[in-house]
């Protein structure tokens, strides 16, 4: 490959990234000039989680290719990468933190990735509906998956009362999960959508992930990024280092080529979820590392996807 083409696909991938790192920004910006606040955060994230992620995912699961949207491959890399870095990074927590409380902690923000907000934006900055479609039934899976392994790695330092009962519950009735599998039925039984509806699902799908990034830049305490400790080092190297690199490795032992590489490598570098902090804090352990290790693997994340990205794009194709 010659230097023209390493500069355009380094160009594709800071395409990729610098949006979601603009919006991020701004959504920073906005909460320290007063322009959006606490509540304003919290009721558009609900918005974003309780209808426009529902409905995003619904219209590009009912519109897109059945075949491509559930290629099982991708499932495989990306599900079977997830719990390869939770059982790792489970293993050889006590290496990185002293208090044994914080085992769980870690362990959840190396494997438990924003795929949600961030991932799907990646996905659909750099492949569009295709990128979105591919990325969907991975997304489905491993809100189950996260969801049962957080239980598992949290309960057992930490004393807590949700069990793996209340996990299927919270399971079953997230939006989610319902818009992906209406969207996955609907795409396979039933006709066409009309297009008026199409261009409604469409205006809110356009609006959802970047009021998505406004908000998780407005959460951010851009004080933590000085906060280098073992644990947060070491979830950064897990998260956005370890955990793609397995991700990409599984893939193309699993045959997978191209876009479909790609869309495995940008779920798997996705930074760690929002969600890891709420489940931390309502069960008693340390909310404030785990606030670390979200800030921190989302900023720098912007920097490891892009040439990340960058690799995938330009090497892989000559493997």
């Amino acid at each position: 490959m010659n230097n023209s083409d390493l500069l355009s696909t380094f160009l594709f991938s800071l395409s990729v990234t610098t949006p979601i790192f603009l919006m991020v920004a701004l959504g920073s910006v906005l909460r320290r000039l007063g322009l959006i606040d606490e509540a304003f955060i919290n009721t558009a994230s609900r918005l974003v989680f309780s209808v426009g992620l529902p409905v995003l995912l619904f219209f590009s699961n009912a519109t897109a290719d059945f075949g491509a949207a559930t290629d099982g491959r991708i499932l495989v890399a990306v599900v079977a990468g997830a719990v390869l870095i939770f059982t790792l990074s489970l293993a050889t927590a006590d290496w990185f933190v002293q208090d044994k409380r914080d085992r769980g902690v870690l362990t959840q923000a190396a494997f438990r990735g924003n795929l949600v907000i961030i991932g799907l934006a990646y996905c659909a900055n750099a492949y569009g509906e295709s990128g979105v479609a591919m990325a969907a039934l991975p997304l489905a899976v491993t809100i189950v998956l996260y969801n049962v392994l957080s239980v598992v790695a949290l309960n057992r330092d930490l004393d807590s009362e949700r069990g793996l009962h209340g996990v299927f519950v919270g399971i079953v009735r997230n939006p989610l999960i319902i818009g992906i599998v209406a969207g996955l039925v609907y795409g396979a039984l039933a006709p066409p959508i009309a297009e008026p509806i199409r261009r409604a699902g469409n205006y809110l799908g356009e609006m959802t992930l970047p009021l998505a990034l406004l908000c998780v830049g407005g959460s951010l305490d851009l004080k933590s990024l000085g906060q280098i400790g073992g644990g947060a080092l070491a979830a950064n190297c897990w998260k956005l280092i370890i955990s793609p690199l397995v991700a990409v490795a599984l893939a193309l032992l699993l045959g997978l080529q191209g876009e479909a590489v790609a869309v495995v490598f940008l779920l798997a570098a996705s930074p760690t979820a929002t969600a890891s902090f709420v489940m931390v804090r309502a069960m008693g352990g340390n909310a404030a590392l785990a606030a670390t290790m979200i800030v921190q693997t989302t900023l720098f994340g912007l920097i490891t996807v892009t040439l990340g990205l960058w690799l995938v794009e330009a090497f892989l194709p000559t493997l």
